[in-house]
């Protein structure tokens, strides 16, 4: 495995936030991980990887609410306290990866790439021209050709054809 880039969105400097920076690595220049987080942990900067919140269902109702909902989304049931299970260290478990390392060799070397990443990125911001990258959600489209628009009219066209008969 190869990361072949990474992308670095540092976050805005809050007291007492813990989390500096969101990460987009690309693994051999075909695979996207996204929401990688860069943390500021008691044992110094680490990486966590994407997660999702967990969630239990209403005993009354059935609908899917976070493990800390006090009350039911869909019914207003009084909810459970305390329905998270529980890890070696006796902390509730509120979220599941969705995507991680297997292995120790992996998640040191994933590690490694986007901290170095990141702590370029900071030594760019202390630069007098530094420019923040753009957001990777922005994406640059060329503009279409003369072609690609007629076709594009073309399907307007037909889509919005009959459109009127039914309303």
């Amino acid at each position: 495995m190869k990361i072949t880039e990474v992308k670095v969105k540092r976050t805005e400097d809050k007291k007492n936030e813990r989390l500096r920076a969101f990460c987009t690595i690309t693994i051999d220049g075909d695979f996207v991980i996204r929401d990688l987080k860069i943390i500021e942990g008691a044992k110094g900067t680490f990486v966590a990887m994407p997660s999702r919140k967990l969630v239990d269902r209403c005993p009354s109702c059935g609908g899917k609410n976070h493990l800390r909902a006090k009350y039911c989304n869909d019914c207003g049931a009084k909810l459970a306290d305390n329905r998270a299970e529980r890890d070696e260290q006796g902390r509730a478990k509120l979220h599941a990866d969705i995507a991680h390392p297997i292995n120790s060799r992996c998640r040191e070397e994933l590690q490694r790439v986007v901290l170095g990443a990141y702590k370029e990125d900071l030594e760019h911001a202390r630069e007098p021209v530094y420019r923040p990258p753009e957001s990777e959600y922005e994406v640059e489209r060329p503009e279409p050709s003369e072609a690609e628009e007629k076709e594009e009219k073309e399907e307007e066209k037909d889509n919005a054809f009959g459109q009127g008969i039914f309303s």
